[in-house]
């Protein structure tokens, strides 16, 4: 254990021998903004970049990135095989995988890379089990799968989650809705569109203690505490998430594998109920449900291309068929994000577009480059 571990041992030890009550609120906010301070120092320490060789420097392809999560031993090897061409060696016993191994899953004309990294362990957040380096993959993913093993899953989610949560990874949250405007001089101000529990010296003695010493900062939305040190600190990455219960067909559960259903299990958070998708990555049961689930949780959408004469685009594939040429962006991108994806030559000239199908009052309707996309969307650009 280094120093700055201690250091956040030590803190925690006074805090579990002091009562919380108002009085110590602002004590309580400052200590615990502290632990987060020094766990950002802890995450973004030079050598963790160096040590990510050795299969945990991975280059992101495709349109999205999912990485698999999972404690060692939950098929998450097995999984990533079924989905992609990858070939994840698999086995009955902890650390079969001891690298990142990527696949690419071809999902709705989309190249989905899948990463398959080793299995977290308790203390992962502290580097058990290479647990740095896995969770270093985490922060970059446009998704996770956490996967759990059917009869065992409630207390993987739990565990994971809090590996997850003490690594600075939220998921399945959107950010603070909470501005910070530094500035020269002039201390502190808040502005608050909310009444808030917590008072205005805790919110103050947070900010100072991740070095905000003059500024404005207007919240919109009712803080937990926990909201408002995510606010400073700087390790904090907002990810979504998918759970998925795997081996399904070892236990006689009822229903069919891919029945989606809420499930509920604790966490720092308290009791939320979370969705989750029923798998069997051996026999290959509900996978469908799961490809369909995860293009709708990554938000990707088609974008047929059509000429200049408004005929559609189109390609051979294998066995004569032709394929509709396609876009593939988020659901967020503006048809000039499109176009900015055909590349500088094709963009030469063009001001606005004629889009026919989804998102058309009309065929052939004239729309500005600002337009929002929409699934299935055939465009031209004039």
């Amino acid at each position: 254990m280094d120093n700055t571990e201690k250091q956040i041992e030590a803190i925690q030890e006074e805090m579990r021998k002091t009562p919380y009550h108002k009085g110590t609120q602002k004590w309580f906010g400052k200590m615990r903004a502290k632990i987060a301070r020094l766990r950002d120092q802890i995450l973004w320490r030079p050598f963790l970049a160096r040590q990510g060789g050795g299969g945990f420097s991975v280059r992101k392809f495709g349109d999205s990135s999912v990485v698999l999560v999972g404690l060692p031993s939950v098929g998450k090897s097995t999984l990533l095989n079924a989905l992609t061409n990858a070939k994840s060696p698999t086995a009955e016993y902890a650390f079969t995988t001891v690298s990142v191994i990527p696949g690419m899953m071809n999902f709705n004309g989309a190249q989905i890379q899948i990463l398959d990294v080793p299995g977290l362990i308790e203390g992962a957040s502290r580097g058990a089990g290479r647990g740095r380096e896995v969770l270093s993959v985490v922060r970059g993913a446009d998704l996770l799968l956490i996967i759990g093993e059917r009869g065992k899953e409630e207390n993987q989610f739990m565990q994971i989650d809090r590996e997850l949560l003490t690594n600075g990874v939220r998921i399945n949250q959107e950010p603070p809705e909470v501005a910070v405007k530094k500035l020269l001089r002039g201390g502190i101000k808040i502005n608050s569109t909310f009444k808030q529990e917590i008072d205005r010296e805790t919110i103050r003695e947070v900010a100072k203690e991740f070095g905000i010493i003059n500024a404005e900062i207007t919240i919109r939305e009712k803080l937990t505490l926990d909201r408002l040190i995510d606010v400073f600190a700087t390790s904090r990455v907002y990810v979504p998430a998918l759970y998925v219960i795997n081996k399904v067909d070892k236990l006689n559960f009822g229903g069919t594998p891919e029945v989606r259903v809420q499930f509920h299990f604790g966490s720092e958070a308290g009791t939320t109920p979370r969705e989750v998708v029923r798998i069997s990555a051996e026999r290959g049961l509900g996978l469908e449900s799961l490809r369909e689930k995860m293009w709708e949780v990554l938000g990707l959408v088609r974008v047929y291309l059509r000429d200049p004469r408004g005929h559609p685009r189109s390609h051979s594939v294998f066995g004569g068929r032709l394929d509709l040429e396609q876009v593939i962006v988020h659901t967020e991108e503006t048809l000039g994000g499109v176009l900015g994806k055909l590349g500088p030559d094709a963009s030469i000239g063009k001001t606005e577009a004629r889009i026919w199908g989804p998102g058309a009052r009309f065929p052939g309707q004239i729309v500005s480059l600002g337009t929002k996309v929409q699934d299935r969307m055939e465009v031209t650009f004039v």
